[in-house]
């Protein structure tokens, strides 16, 4: 009988083991961090622990991970609380601004709105070229990736040779009524494989307290 019919036999008669123990306590083999022999049953409780190790770090990862998220949701709450408190438009974007530097940590923020009757001078009324309009209104969902390229950095004025990373939120959901561009120095801080729940329930809060005060 070779090796693979050996395993092959076991795999065939798990209570093998059960009716034998004695064979079970005489089987050794090697430690799996030294070359010393130890018995099957040693090598099990090695095992054991390194799975529990393994499962610990996991969950110490998630548990982390649900910490910032509930940590992001909160400030998001906050965010819509001052959207909700807000009296006109300006006042709405100022909390949108705020809110997005001060307790996000997003660095540069740019606002542009069209197809709504805003008072002369106000930035976030400027002028955008139909091409990034129609860019806009054919994203879909928010998108982050590099700035290099991007035709939207520009909306960063003095700031966009030091921005490295973009994301870019559509405004409203039926019809896009504009668009929030969020900058960072940081290459990492908007990359293109990152969730984007967040930034489009943003999204969702800005283009429905911005619609109500146009």
């Amino acid at each position: 009988m070779d090796a693979n019919e050996v395993a092959q036999f076991l795999r065939s008669n798990p209570q093998f083991f059960d009716q034998h123990p004695q064979i079970l306590e005489a089987i050794v083999v090697p430690h799996p961090h030294g070359g010393r022999a130890i018995p099957l049953t040693e090598r099990q409780i090695v095992s054991l622990r390194e799975k529990v190790r393994l499962l610990e770090a996991k969950l110490g990862e998630f548990l982390r991970f649900g910490e910032d998220n509930d940590a992001i949701a909160e400030k998001v709450h906050r965010l819509a609380l001052a959207l909700l408190g807000a009296k006109d438009f300006a006042a709405t974007a100022q909390a949108l601004y705020f809110h997005l530097r001060e307790d996000l940590s997003v660095p540069h923020v740019a606002l542009r709105v069209w197809g709504k009757t805003l008072a002369d001078g106000v930035p976030e009324g400027a002028p955008v070229e139909g091409e990034l309009r129609d860019k806009a209104e054919t994203m879909g969902a928010p998108h982050c990736g590099a700035a290099a390229g991007s035709p939207f950095v520009g909306w960063f004025h003095e700031a966009q040779d030091h921005i490295r990373s973009i994301a870019l939120i559509p405004l409203g959901q039926t019809r896009t009524i504009g668009l929030l561009a969020l900058g960072s120095e940081d290459p990492q801080r908007f990359y293109a494989e990152m969730g984007t729940l967040y930034l489009r329930r943003i999204g969702e809060l800005a283009a429905g307290a911005l619609a109500a005060r146009t």
